[in-house]
């Protein structure tokens, strides 16, 4: 699956302002939900809550991939997020987060989930890629720089 099938323009915001990491995921679930494929908002930011207790998806770089798999979606999506001042996210590095890509995907869909995953987590992970992800000002630009990204997997 290209990662532009599971975002939408309205699913990404650029300079996103929040005080901390619970209001991020709440504002992330509310751009999942915007795509129309979340069908319980409650179900599925409890169950987003619910995997970061397990541990941090704060996964170092200034990077956040909140993900869980649920049965309050009717389909994988994602909602993407660069943030115009960094935030705590008790990330596994210590690191304050910038950017934030949530994926929400069914419990029978765990293969496709973390191939999701991984492919997200190489592309952030490089430092030329970050950069140019965070000049970026529209879910356009950003839409477009993953679908790029997904040419040359």
């Amino acid at each position: 699956m290209k990662l532009e099938e599971i975002l939408a323009i309205d699913s990404i915001e650029t300079n996103v302002e929040v005080k901390d990491k619970n209001e991020l995921l709440r504002r992330m679930v509310d751009l999942a939900v915007a795509t129309g494929k979340v069908i319980d908002k409650d179900g599925a930011f409890k169950d987003i809550l619910e995997r970061e207790k397990l541990m941090s998806t704060g996964i170092g770089k200034g990077i956040a991939l909140p993900h869980a798999k649920t049965n309050s979606v009717n389909d994988t999506v994602g909602a993407f997020v660069i943030l115009k001042e960094t935030v705590d996210f008790e990330s596994l590095d210590g690191e304050r987060v910038k950017l934030a890509f949530m994926l929400l995907g069914r419990e029978a869909n765990v293969g496709l989930h973390l191939r999701i995953l991984s492919k997200i987590s190489r592309i952030l992970d490089d430092d030329g890629n970050r950069g140019e992800i965070c000049g970026m000002v529209n879910g356009a630009e950003v839409i477009e720089f993953f679908r790029k990204s997904d040419e040359n997997e």
